[in-house]
């Protein structure tokens, strides 16, 4: 029995990048000979096994055959018999079926370590096109490394469109790998491999045209300034859909079945984003009503996201905007409700007296900035 290091950790190190997850393949092994070692079984499709004190997976050597269309559609065969090279030869990128044995020696019978050097993403062979889910690791993998595609997997991949199997792509594994992808160093070029092997319109129609001039350009655009300033997954997805009409991104949120936090804030910023860009000329009625629709009082944090997302959308929000309003919020939030409500003679009248009571604080606000800037102003 054998045990490599295998896939990301392996490449992950070459590239001296920090290495967060760690996979092995066991070369020459049963199952019952795993779990006589103390390894836990987890796999269900093949024999995968937890480490008794690490916890880390170990996977028995295997191949794969097609059986059908799409994701699902593999027959596995796990067995001693199967070698190291059998098993790499399955993996998607030569980037990936890079090997290391337990003392040190990198086995590596495609490639990957020159491709590495050479910065370029290739596949490793014909079992690529097996696998529709590829041509989104492919554009992820873009936008992480920034590598270019070499352009026989770039072929592979238009061909592998145009057979139909990029059509068979499952909701939730589309929605994992664009999660992931709009969490990578620059994120958009995840958008322009997809639009390269004419994927794009078929995993996400509803984002419409990305060529330069185009609402999606400048989405993309901004998706990119969003990323350098570390927003969240939500924030991202907000921007990439920000061109988007409403009913399109209700569509797309409920066809992938996007986490909530991330719907809810895609349809807030095609809102609002616009009216957040006038702030810095809105007077204190017109903020309280924007700070009550986008429930800034109940949801801070959210609205906070939602600020970041309008700095960086298409027409920018100014951070002078950015501030009035966080001031017009702290204001606002300052104002007791319950003293207010205490005094109220009425208590039809209690909701109008808050309000009242917020747009004054506001004002107050607003004028006190308003005259230190001024002073400011004077002495210079």
């Amino acid at each position: 029995m054998k045990i490599y290091a295998v896939g990301g950790a392996v490449r992950d190190e070459l590239l001296d990048l920090p290495v967060t997850d760690r996979d092995y393949v066991v070369v020459g092994a049963t199952p019952a000979e795993m779990v006589k070692l103390g390894y836990k079984p987890v796999g269900k499709d093949f024999p995968v096994f937890l480490h008794p004190q690490t916890k880390e997976e170990y996977a028995l050597a295997r191949t794969e055959r097609k059986t059908a269309r799409g994701y699902h559609g593999f027959e596995f065969h796990a067995a001693p018999d199967v070698t190291l090279e059998e098993d790499l030869a399955r993996r998607d990128l030569t980037i990936n079926a890079i090997a290391k044995d337990e003392d040190g020696k990198i086995i590596d019978p495609f490639g990957g370590t020159a491709d590495l050097k050479a910065r370029v993403l290739r596949h490793v062979g014909p079992a690529f096109a097996e696998d529709p889910v590829r041509i989104l690791r492919v554009a992820r993998f873009a936008a992480r490394f920034g590598f270019a595609i070499a352009p026989a997997t770039l072929q592979q991949m238009r061909a592998m469109v145009a057979d139909g199997e990029a059509d068979a792509l499952v909701a939730e594994r589309v929605w994992q790998e664009l999660a992931r992808g709009l969490m990578e160093q620059r994120p958009s070029r995840m958008f322009e491999v997809l639009a390269e092997c004419g994927a794009l319109g078929i995993v996400l129609p509803e984002m419409g045209e990305i060529g330069a001039g185009s609402v999606g350009a400048a989405s993309l655009a901004a998706l990119d300034a969003g990323a350098a300033r570390g927003l969240g997954l939500a924030a991202r997805f907000a921007l990439i859909t920000r061109h988007m009409a409403e009913t399109a991104i209700e569509t797309l949120c409920e066809r992938l079945r996007v986490p909530q936090e991330c719907r809810e804030l895609a349809l807030l910023s095609s809102r609002y984003c616009p009216d957040i860009g006038n702030a810095a000329i809105l007077g204190a009625d017109a903020l309280l009503s924007l700070l009550q629709t986008t429930d800034a009082f109940r949801r801070p944090e959210r609205f906070e996201q939602l600020l970041e997302v309008c700095v960086v959308a298409p027409q920018p929000a100014s951070e002078a905007a950015m501030t009035r309003l966080r001031d017009a919020l702290a204001a606002a939030r300052a104002v007791d409700a319950g003293a207010v409500a205490q005094r109220a003679s009425d208590p039809a009248q209690i909701k109008d007296d808050v309000a009242r009571a917020r747009v004054a604080a506001i004002r107050h606000t607003l004028e006190t900035a308003e005259s230190q800037g001024d002073g400011s102003r004077r002495k210079e």
